[in-house]
């Protein structure tokens, strides 16, 4: 395939792929007999975006759900306009509730929700609320409010659990210019790994999960990575268990990748990987509440961080009442953590934040009022945040280059113009290993791809 036209780091060049890599580059390149040839248009071609944190199955699940949280529901009322706008008797999933929009429980679904079963998920992913006919169908163990709180184990045991269209989700990643994820769900075994490696995903797949991954070997593209740590305030354990899984996941040569949105999840996990030693490749995930000397001893420790900035945009009215006010400019920090050495990367963590990887950079561009301006970065940095390699998130940031990987996104305008409103930006062609995975010119997000 030949990219003609299209400008690599402020330079206008054609790009030739071959064997999946970038095989030459020049000003003026002639095509092959049969070459297919991509007109750039002068549109800026960078390396292709790896979103380093989300939940594939639920961001899968979340496509065919009713949106129930802000900023689509503000309140109750218009929480029971969107359920009874579904059309069905079967099961309602909604996603993205939030106590903000006010209080529902079982009796208040059963009073204003439709007569089918429903169940709704908190924008946190821990809690699902669930009325009374859904609560029929799970049986024992929901509690009587129908806000059950760590379930989907107890509901896809009851239920049953269907796969979901990965390579659906794959082809809409794809216009947005992602040729590669990392799966972070804590459970992840075996099955987990084989189901998504043939998903049919257009993107490279780096899958986190426990102890059983441990001897997992590459299957297509889909390769193991670290091991996920995932507790929350109510249920941390002790120090010297958590070091004691730090230290297990480093003797199998994996390092641990800790969910780490409270100061007090952040700050009993540092200690944790102090006691066990850190590791190459040691992450901390979100990093929501970070105080000075958190920034210094995640540095110290030479651990990465992987954040979500557009949390601030989606959220910000939501923190401003539920965040004290001291802690606000310690929110999803970005320059912080530059500027103190630490490797940062960004990752949605959908469907629990927004997708789009041009969002959340506009985000870091541009941070809401109110929560640490100075941690605001430039949109090459914010770029940088989704360029690192998979198992280096946050470290050289990937080049187009003669020799690369040709996992590359083409947008439809110049860097200098793109990066005046990042949200704004346009995926024009998306490529992975040298095919095209997404082509604006005969596809849309809805559509599939073709291949070269």
């Amino acid at each position: 395939m030949l990219i003609r036209g299209a400008e690599v780091e402020g330079r206008r060049c054609d790009v030739r792929i071959g064997g999946g890599v970038i095989a030459a580059m020049a000003a003026d390149l002639v095509p092959l007999a049969g070459e297919p040839v991509v007109e750039a248009a002068g549109g800026a071609l960078v390396p292709g975006l790896h979103d380093h944190h989300i939940h594939l199955d639920a961001t899968a699940a979340a496509l065919a759900s009713v949106k129930c949280g802000p900023p689509e529901v503000s309140d109750r009322e218009a929480l029971a306009r969107a359920l009874a706008s579904v059309p069905g008797a079967g099961w309602l999933r909604g996603v993205g509730y939030h106590d903000s929009i006010g209080w529902v429980d079982r009796a208040w679904l059963d009073a204003h929700g439709p007569a089918r079963p429903v169940r709704i998920q908190h924008r946190g992913g821990r809690m699902w609320v669930l009325n009374s006919r859904a609560m029929a169908l799970v049986g024992a163990g929901v509690p009587a409010d129908g806000r059950l709180i760590d379930g989907d184990p107890l509901v896809a045991a009851r239920l049953g659990r269907v796969p979901p269209d990965l390579a659906g989700l794959g082809q809409r990643l794809a216009a947005l210019g992602i040729t590669g994820v990392t799966e972070v769900t804590p459970r992840n075994g075996a099955a987990d790994f084989a189901r998504y490696a043939a998903a049919g995903m257009a993107q490279n797949l780096l899958v986190m999960g426990g102890a059983a991954l441990d001897a997992q070997p590459p299957l297509g593209r889909a390769r193991r990575g670290a091991v996920k740590l995932h507790y929350h305030d109510h249920d941390l354990p002790g120090l010297a268990a958590l070091a004691d899984e730090v230290a297990r996941a480093h003797a199998a040569g994996r390092p641990v990748a800790a969910h780490c949105v409270t100061r007090g999840e952040l700050l009993l996990t540092l200690a944790a990987i102090e006691v066990a030693g850190a590791h190459a490749g040691d992450r901390i995930e979100h990093a929501g509440v970070a105080p000075d000397e958190a920034v210094e001893w995640v540095s110290r420790l030479g651990l990465t961080v992987v954040t979500q900035p557009h949390f601030l945009a989606e959220r910000a009215a939501a923190y401003r009442t539920e965040v004290d006010a001291a802690d606000r400019p310690y929110l999803y920090r970005l320059q912080a953590w530059r500027d103190a050495g630490v490797r940062l990367a960004g990752g949605s963590d959908a469907p629990f934040g927004g997708s789009n990887p041009w969002a959340a950079m506009a985000a870091a561009v541009d941070r809401p009022a109110g929560f640490g301006a100075g941690e605001a970065l430039t949109p090459e940095a914010a770029l940088g945040l989704f360029l690192g390699d998979p198992e280096d998130p946050g470290g050289p940031a990937r080049r187009v280059a003669v020799g690369a990987a040709a996992d590359l996104c083409l947008i439809d305008s110049s860097w200098i113009a793109a990066r005046r409103d990042l949200a704004a930006v346009r995926v024009r062609a998306t490529m992975v290993a040298g095919l095209l995975k997404f082509d604006r010119r005969m596809d849309d997000v809805h559509t599939g791809w073709r291949s070269c």
